[in-house]
């Protein structure tokens, strides 16, 4: 029987180069992984939109040779669920890393503010505390060096999700910068009505920032081969 794909988004600013060390080791667990290319993200398309996101998400997901596992990093977790709402019957489970999903007719991730059309890193402010503790000075300029400044049609772009069906598609949430009882309070307390909604969803904890494919890939590898 052959293994589900592994269907791996990167975040904001995330080309796919930053799933590399954690794409090595599904393939040695025997795991089949494939980091996507998000338009706008890598591929030098500043014209690029939500929608392109998702079309090249869709085309992942209907070029494997089953159903997949799908991983969405941080604000890509949308992505991730959008595509459990297109392909219901295609996306057997989602992961979602250090975020959660959008709701429908809400702006994709109008977080950042935009310049000349694209929303740049905005450094490491933000950021400060839990979410970048766990990376160094080198670490923190080599994520600089390769961040991708966000098209602003992909930002900006409105979430669309139609199939109800979506809700019967289970979800791992995988939790760094905070707990898994956060998230539970979280998604109880109706801060997260999609995954209030979801029937099946399970909490995992990792020690790590909010990027664990950087600072901890061999055990996100891990976690992942085994969901």
């Amino acid at each position: 029987m052959t293994a589900e794909q592994i269907v791996l988004l990167g975040g904001l600013w995330l080309g796919a180069s930053a799933w590399t060390g954690v794409a090595s080791e599904l393939e040695k667990s025997g795991r089949p992984a494939v980091s996507v290319t998000l338009p706008g993200q890598g591929d030098g398309n500043l014209s690029a939109t939500l929608a392109d996101q998702v079309t090249a998400v869709l085309a992942a997901v209907d070029a494997g040779p089953g159903r997949s596992v799908v991983v969405g990093h941080s604000a890509a977790g949308t992505l991730a669920w959008m595509a459990a709402d297109a392909r219901p019957e295609r996306v057997v489970k989602v992961v979602l890393i250090g975020g959660f999903p959008t709701g429908d007719g809400q702006p994709y991730a109008d977080f950042f503010e935009i310049t000349d059309g694209v929303m740049p890193f905005p450094g490491w402010g933000p950021f400060e505390g839990a979410d970048a503790a766990d990376l160094d000075e080198s670490a923190r300029r080599a994520f600089e060096a390769a961040a991708v400044p966000v098209p602003e049609g992909v930002a900006r772009g409105v979430v669309r999700l139609r199939d109800e069906r979506r809700f019967d598609v289970p979800v791992v949430v995988v939790c760094p910068e905070f707990t898994p009882a956060q998230a539970r309070e979280w998604i109880a307390g109706g801060d997260v009505p999609e995954l209030a909604r979801a029937k099946h969803v399970d909490l995992v904890d990792i020690d790590s920032g909010h990027w664990p494919m950087v600072t901890r890939p061999t055990e996100l590898a891990r976690i992942l081969a085994a969901v």
